[in-house]
């Protein structure tokens, strides 16, 4: 796919303008830019959901879009009740060769109708493995389960499906079509830290191309091998030298776009500097020389710095708006901040914990990142620990001298009723008005933004609201739960190196890896309780479990691959089970032992039969994985395979009746 010159625009306002672009084969693309600046419009553009306003998109004949978007509607709902059958229609070919292949199988009950049913089912089974019938749905439970769903939702209406889920619904569904190119829009927003690593494998592995709008900084890390910065539209003649591009492309991932980042500001900093400096010597030539000796050397620069000024003068690079946040605790707590002693989180009613947690310590100035499955508790974690939920059993102790700050996830603590100096206010009252908005400006917040309802305001600015007003407590202890959720990407590297330089302690819950690898001296894992590890009447008394790990988030990674390839490891050489004792057997009577030998010599010799028919088939059925495009050829492998299926079917029939028969004489 290209795209020339695109501009989109609603009326007089004008979204982006001046893109050219091409994503070739098998690229992994991520574009990234400030909120509310158009990434969303342009992938409904490219999709073709949008017309654009200027300029052209060029789409490969045949070329299959799958798009995601960040909320996914509920049209399909029209077309499947459940999500299994959600899924199937990423399988039409394969559905309706099903249902054909069962229609035959009936007939083949109809004495006058076998013959012909049988040979048409040949050919449609046929057809049918060579698609992959046989293994569909085993991908499609791979496939839901790595976005966290479990055999329990399959026939759950989509209906009944949260908004998320119908997200991880839809995606579930696209990964299974294997379109040419997917354009996915903030993929891992409903996603926990386990189904984004599978989706990012996923994705490394994908055979098409990838155009992603994300703000998950490592999953960009991962994934992308080009980044595309979206910049404001310039209000200046584009055609102007020096005006800021609608794109700007930065080869290799996230941490490379950083780099290349900085740098490329840097230069243009000392190319606008080193003009100005030019343009300042010649106009100090001209103003000396104009009226003397050498006026007709300073009219010539004059005219060459008049073109130069018209034509290619520099324009300051300027820097993106960012936010303004100091995060300072007010005064020092003790050395001891958290003590847990027999910690069980939960709720009473549910007659069984969450997850228990073992004696933890968590000491003055270290950060503890808390993972784990949506809805495994972790929020209920922090809430206990401000003794805003009771503990479901034991003890937490709160060290001396704290002053908490606490970030919620949903934002309780704004009043949706205030504007946003009422907010402000309602933290220091003292503070006059216009220094309110001062403060707020810090936070982005301009002009008469400042006077919005908090109701009406979207998700990252609530997010920032909410910052804004953490700041002002100077809290010694930050339990911040998801404080990077709907931060554009200059906010959360703002939010990062402002926690970084904090003094006080931190407890995280985020699914953000990239802001926990920066941070976390501890990573406390919750582990929920699985389904099988139920049984029988121990239902009742099971429960999950934190596991603490002492380290990094990159080294608590590294234990964990190494975990998982050891348990690859044993279920690959299971443990042989113990040999039984068997009975010594009896003395063959004369002739038997004859007629022994000449069974067991045939069994071998049906068995090495066996073994070559096995190995044909297998490369038979390789072969039709990949057929030729020929299709006589494609019966020929057809016809082969049947034919060796009904000798190899023979022999075993054969094998079993010898090898289950006893010696006679």
């Amino acid at each position: 796919m290209t795209a020339t010159d695109l501009g989109k625009s609603y009326g007089p306002n004008d979204i982006f303008g001046g893109v050219s672009l091409g994503i070739p084969n098998r690229g992994r693309i991520a574009l990234v830019g400030p909120n509310g600046i158009g990434k969303t419009t342009l992938l409904r553009v490219l999709m073709g959901q949008e017309e654009p306003s200027s300029g052209e998109v060029q789409r490969a004949r045949g070329l299959r879009i799958g798009y995601l978007p960040q909320e996914a509607q509920a049209a399909s709902e029209t077309e499947a009740s459940t999500l299994w059958q959600d899924g199937l229609q990423a399988f039409p070919e394969l559905t309706s060769r099903q249902a054909e292949m069962a229609r035959l199988e009936r007939l083949m009950g109809d004495p006058a109708q076998a013959e012909t049913a049988l040979e048409a089912y040949g050919k449609l089974q046929l057809e049918f493995e060579r698609l992959g019938g046989y293994t569909y749905e085993a991908r499609m439970r791979q496939v839901l389960g790595g976005l966290g769903f479990g055999p329990g939702d399959y026939n759950r209406p989509l209906s009944q499906l949260s908004g998320g889920q119908r997200t991880r619904a839809l995606l579930a569904r696209l990964l299974l079509s294997e379109p040419d190119l997917l354009l996915l829009d903030e993929p891992t927003n409903h996603l926990d830290i386990a189904a984004v690593e599978w989706l990012e494998k996923v994705l490394s592995e994908w055979t098409g191309a990838v155009l992603v709008v994300s703000h998950d900084r490592y999953f960009m890390d991962r994934v992308a091998k080009t980044i595309w910065e979206m910049t404001p539209f310039p209000s200046e003649d584009k055609t102007r030298s020096g005006a800021t591009p609608a794109i700007e492309v930065y080869h290799g991932n996230y941490s490379a776009y950083l780099a290349q980042r900085a740098e490329r500001y840097q230069r243009r900093i000392e190319e606008y500097q080193a003009q100005a400096a030019f343009i300042e010597k010649e106009e100090e030539y001209i103003r000396r020389n104009i009226a003397g000796q050498n006026t007709r050397q300073a009219q010539g620069r004059r005219k060459r710095l008049e073109r130069m000024l018209e034509e290619a003068r520099l324009t300051p690079p300027a820097e993106p708006r960012r936010l303004h946040l100091r995060l300072e605790p007010v005064s020092r707590s003790g050395e001891l901040v958290l003590r847990t002693t027999n910690l069980a989180i939960g709720y009473a009613d549910e007659g069984r914990p969450l997850f228990s947690v073992p004696d933890l310590t968590l000491r003055r100035a270290e950060c503890a990142a808390i993972i784990g499955p949506n809805g495994a508790g972790k929020t209920t974690f922090l809430r206990t620990l401000l003794e805003h939920v009771p503990p479901y059993r034991g003890e937490v102790e709160l060290g001396a001298s704290l002053d908490i700050g606490y970030f919620s996830q949903a934002h309780e603590g704004l009043n949706p009723e205030n504007d946003l100096v009422g907010e402000i206010l309602s933290v220091e009252p003292d503070l006059l008005p216009g220094k309110a908005r001062e403060y707020l400006a810090k936070f982005l917040f301009t002009g008469d933004d400042v006077f919005k309802p908090v109701e009406v305001l979207s998700g990252g600015e609530r997010g920032r609201l909410a910052l804004a007003k953490l700041a002002l407590r100077g809290a010694n202890l930050l339990l911040l739960d998801e404080p990077t959720n709907h931060l554009d990407l200059p906010a959360q590297e703002v939010l990062q190196a402002v926690l970084a330089s904090y003094t006080g302690t931190i407890l995280l819950v985020s699914h953000d890896r990239y802001l926990i690898d920066a941070l976390a001296t501890q990573i406390w894992e919750v582990i929920p309780l699985q389904s099988d590890d139920r049984e029988g009447g121990e239902a009742a008394a099971a429960e999950g479990r934190l596991r603490v790990f002492e380290g990094t988030y990159s080294e608590y990674r590294q234990v964990k691959e190494k975990e998982a390839e050891a348990a690859e490891r044993s279920r690959a050489k299971p443990a042989l089970p113990p040999r039984r004792k068997e009975p010594k057997p009896a003395r063959p009577k004369p002739g038997e032992a004859a007629a022994e030998r000449r069974r067991q010599a045939q069994i071998r010799a049906l068995e090495e039969k066996i073994s070559l028919l096995e190995g044909e088939l297998n490369g038979l059925s390789r072969q039709l994985e990949n057929p030729p495009s020929d299709a006589g050829k494609v019966q020929k492998l057809g016809a082969d395979y049947l034919r060796v299926q009904g000798e190899l079917e023979k022999l075993l029939a054969a094998w079993e009746a010898l090898a289950g028969q006893p010696t006679r004489e």
